[in-house]
């Protein structure tokens, strides 16, 4: 299945995850950030949502040959203790390229994190390496 362009435009199912303030403090602590509203878990950072383990529809990667290629988050609002989102994730692309490693399969994943009454809270796109 890997480098095959079918899987593009597949969806996971939503799930839900509830953004818990300890969750929050100990993703600040992880990445580095001392800022006082991450800190006290009210505010989680820009790329918190990273933790959120949606199912990558189709996709069974052997996570020690993944590479993380980049990231990008738009928002609505920021994402605050005690939200309970449901994130979607959607293969974008598919595409293989020939690196000095060898054949290589990039994956161009969006995701979209909405609230209980379905308004948009964040996007991402992530680039996922296969090698």
């Amino acid at each position: 299945m890997h480098g095959d362009p079918s899987v593009i435009g597949r969806e996971s199912p939503p799930t839900i995850f509830e953004v818990e303030r300890g969750a929050i403090r100990k993703f600040a602590a992880a990445i580095g950030d001392d800022a006082p509203e991450y800190l006290s878990g009210e505010i989680a950072p820009p790329t918190f949502p990273t933790t959120f383990r949606a199912p990558l529809p189709e996709l069974a990667l052997d996570l020690s040959r993944v590479l993380h290629g980049e990231e990008e988050y738009t928002y609505e609002r920021p994402i605050r203790q005690g939200d309970a989102l449901s994130v979607r994730r959607r293969i974008e692309d598919c595409y293989t390229r020939r690196g000095s490693l060898g054949e290589m399969t990039f994956y161009v994943v969006s995701a979209e994190g909405r609230d209980p009454q379905g308004a948009l809270v964040y996007r991402s796109r992530t680039t996922i390496i296969y090698r």
